[in-house]
C-alpha cells in the first residue's frame, strides 16, 4: 500500500452533551479512493467538517502528510491541499459556470484587490490563466460549452460537477466529496462513478467520499470506514464490510 497521507488519531468531537464523532482513528494512503458510510447522524459530514478546519476537535488529532493541522483555520488548510465539495450545494447561483471556477483558483494568484482593481501587473496575466485553467477543468467536467452560464440554470447533476471542478481548481491532494450521487439516477450514478476514476488519476488525487448509495461505494472504493452514533464499527475492504454483521445490523440491512 502506499504512503499515509492523511490520519485521524482517536478524533473526538462533542457539542455540549453529544459526542458526534467518538474516538475515531483511521488513515488514507496516496492516490486511495476511500469511502465513508453510515447512518444518518452518525457523524460523517462532521468528520469532514473537522478534517477542512469548520469545526475543531474537542479531543485527538489529525495528521496531514505528517503534520498536525488539528487547529488550522479553513483557509490554511486548503492552502496545503484539501478541498471539498457539500452534501447541500454551495455555487454562487448568480455568476456564470466560469466564474464559480475561477474564484476556486484564488489561493494560485498573487494579485492583490489594488492591483485587480487597477490593473496593475500581475493581475491581467493572472487573469489569463486562471481563465483558461478553469476553461480546462469545466472541458473536464463536460460543461465547457456553458461556460458563460448562470450556475442557478444548470441542472442538478451539472451543478454537482461544477462544484467538483471549482474544488479542484484549487489543486488539491486530497478530495472530498460529501454524498456526490445524491439525487442522481442509476445512469448519471454510474458516470459519476467513472468521472471520480477519471479525475483521480488525472490529477493525481486521494478521495475521500461520503455517500449513501451502497453500490457505487462498494464498486468504486478500496476501503470503507462504516460510522454508527459517531463511533467507528468497520474498516476494511468493501467485501468483507459488506459482510460485517455489525454493519449489516446498523445499516446495510436497512439498504
Amino acid at each position: 500500500m502506499s504512503n499515509i497521507i492523511l490520519e485521524s488519531r482517536s478524533l473526538t468531537r462533542r457539542f455540549g452533551g453529544l459526542v458526534a464523532v467518538n474516538d475515531v482513528s483511521f488513515a488514507v494512503h496516496e492516490h486511495e479512493i476511500f469511502g465513508l458510510i453510515g447512518p444518518n447522524g452518525a457523524g460523517k459530514t462532521t468528520l469532514f467538517n473537522l478534517i477542512t478546519g469548520l469545526i475543531s476537535p474537542s479531543d485527538g488529532k489529525l495528521v496531514y502528510k505528517g503534520t498536525e493541522i488539528s487547529q488550522k483555520k479553513p483557509h490554511d488548510i486548503a492552502s496545503l491541499g484539501i478541498a471539498r465539495t457539500f452534501q447541500n450545494i454551495r455555487l454562487f447561483g448568480e455568476l456564470s459556470a466560469l466564474e464559480n471556477v475561477i474564484i476556486g483558483r484564488h489561493l494560485h494568484t498573487k494579485s492583490g484587490i489594488f492591483t485587480g482593481v487597477f490593473g496593475i501587473p500581475p493581475a491581467p496575466k493572472e487573469e489569463i490563466e486562471s481563465k483558461q485553467k478553469a476553461l480546462e477543468l469545466l472541458e473536464l467536467v463536460g460543461l465547457q460549452e456553458r461556460a458563460h452560464e448562470s450556475a442557478k440554470n444548470f441542472p442538478y447533476g451539472d451543478q454537482r460537477r461544477l462544484e467538483i471542478a471549482r474544488a479542484l481548481a484549487l489543486e488539491p491532494e486530497i478530495l472530498l466529496l460529501d454524498e456526490p450521487a445524491a439525487g442522481m439516477n442509476p445512469n448519471e450514478k454510474q458516470q459519476l462513478s467513472d468521472f471520480i476514476r477519471q479525475i483521480r488519476n488525472t490529477f493525481n488525487l486521494t478521495i475521500i467520499l461520503i455517500e449513501h448509495h451502497v453500490p457505487l461505494v462498494m464498486g468504486l472504493c478500496s476501503r470503507i470506514a462504516v460510522l454508527n452514533f459517531g463511533q467507528l464499527i468497520a474498516l476494511d475492504k468493501p467485501d468483507i464490510v459488506r459482510n460485517n454483521p455489525a454493519v449489516i445490523e446498523a445499516y446495510l440491512g436497512n439498504e
